[in-house]
């Protein structure tokens, strides 16, 4: 493409984001209480990425791998990952992965709604979706060897998550349906 004083380059910026879950192979409870996550373990690990157009599922082996696609983020977006999945990775990384660019739709919304929704009420209220099973579920799973659900559950979850996000920001607003059954617009800057 020319302009009147030669040519002009037009540049495209395309956004990687990263939305983000795992499973973990221990309960709180197995490793002496919520403040010790670290020792926990990851089972599974999921991502999907924007860039690729894709998902990618990591087992424990892979961790390295996992951060890495982390760290290759514009965004990571996830549910409770600064308190949780990333308090899961720190035993696997001297990296504070704090420091990622991150946007953590729990604590958004628990901003707004001064109390910590789950991603299952905000998926219902906002889609009619809920989600597959949950994480004392993949706790049994990861017991009886089986990875597979919990790669599919992870994967379901992620999606959930990207969503959820991709409405928020499409329509400035999520729905959630409080302890009384009405359903609540939560405006959201994502």
């Amino acid at each position: 493409m020319r302009g009147a004083e030669g040519p002009v380059f037009i540049l495209w910026f395309v956004s990687n984001i990263v939305y983000f879950d795992l499973e973990t192979q221990r309960s709180a409870g197995e490793v002496g209480g919520w403040h010790h996550i670290g020792r926990m373990g990851m089972s599974v690990g999921v991502t999907y990425s924007t860039a690729r157009g894709s998902y990618c599922i990591y087992a424990e082996q892979d961790v390295e791998a996992l951060i890495r696609d982390l760290q290759r983020a514009d965004l990571v977006v996830g549910f409770n990952i600064l308190r949780f999945d990333y308090e899961v990775l720190h035993a696997y990384t001297p990296l504070d992965l704090r420091q990622l660019p991150t946007l953590d739709l729990l604590v958004d919304l628990q901003g707004h709604l001064q109390h910590r929704p789950s991603l299952d009420a905000l998926a219902m209220a906002t889609f009619g979706l809920e989600k597959t099973a949950d994480g004392v579920q993949a706790l049994d799973w990861y017991r009886q060897g089986r990875l597979l659900e919990i790669a599919e559950y992870c994967c379901y979850d992620v999606k959930l998550t990207r969503l959820l996000h991709e409405y928020g920001r499409a329509h400035g607003h999520v729905y959630f349906k409080n302890r009384l059954g009405q359903t609540i617009r939560i405006p959201v800057k994502w």
